[in-house]
């Protein structure tokens, strides 16, 4: 069993990374990168008028989606840290896999996901077959390992676990999983807010100069001198061949 006092030195010692890595993602956005990815279709049928809507929404879908991979890799750490106190795994070198632990006789294979719904038909296909392989190799070095799939994801439910190929653990399942605590995924939840004030404050500080700079160069670039957008500039852009 590990010590609340542990994680919360390892969150207080390493949570900056993450708030560092979203300041840096946000910094190396350009404006006209990621006009490139958005559907111009969308923002006219949606009715947008104004260089502040647009900008606005493509820096705040990019912050969202980013935000959530920038953190699950952060919590994907910590998992692996706990696990590796309480059962002595180990961050896996398996293609596909993160984590590896023993535990009565079994090795224990697991792809750490954010939450329950990160996955398509193509996507879990290509875990299936990491399992597979994986199991695989560690079988042809040792034809007695009992070796076990596991998705685990950090937040979430799933009342059927036994996925045939593979168990799917979510939230508090997965948390107990790799700890043998089942109130793990609650006492993690308080240190995770070490100094999140001050680091927010500089994110937003950040991310408001981001939107004037953003605001600034679509006026210049997309606009015609009365103001009014240029779709047509936008798509070209876009979608010119």
């Amino acid at each position: 069993m590990i010590e609340i006092g542990e994680v919360v030195s390892y969150v207080e010692e390493n949570i900056g990374t993450f708030h560092q890595k979203r300041i840096e993602s946000l910094n190396k956005l350009k404006l006209k990168n990621v006009l490139k990815r958005k559907n111009p279709y969308l923002f006219k049928a949606k009715n947008v008028l104004t260089s502040g809507e647009i900008v606005s929404g493509i820096v705040d879908a990019h912050v969202s989606s980013n935000e959530e991979t920038i953190f699950g890799d952060w919590l994907e750490g910590l998992a692996i840290f706990i696990n590796s106190k309480v059962y002595g795994g180990w961050k896996s070198g398996i293609e596909g896999i993160d984590l590896e632990f023993d535990l009565e006789g079994k090795r224990y294979l697991v792809a750490i996901k954010s939450g329950p719904k990160w996955s398509n038909s193509t996507s879990l296909k290509k875990l299936k077959d990491y399992y597979r392989q994986a199991s695989m190799a560690l079988r042809t070095s040792n034809s007695n390992i009992n070796v076990v799939s596991i998705n685990g994801c950090c937040y979430g439910k799933d009342n059927k676990p036994d996925k045939g190929e593979y168990y799917k653990f979510c939230g508090q399942r997965f948390w107990e999983f790799i700890s043998g605590n089942e109130n793990l995924y609650k006492e993690i939840i308080e240190p995770l807010g070490y100094k999140a004030k001050e680091r927010n404050d500089e994110f937003v500080e950040s991310y408001n100069i981001m939107i004037n700079k953003f605001t600034r160069e679509f006026s210049i670039e997309f606009c015609n001198d009365d103001g009014i957008i240029n779709w047509e500039k936008i798509l070209e852009l876009n979608s010119k061949k």
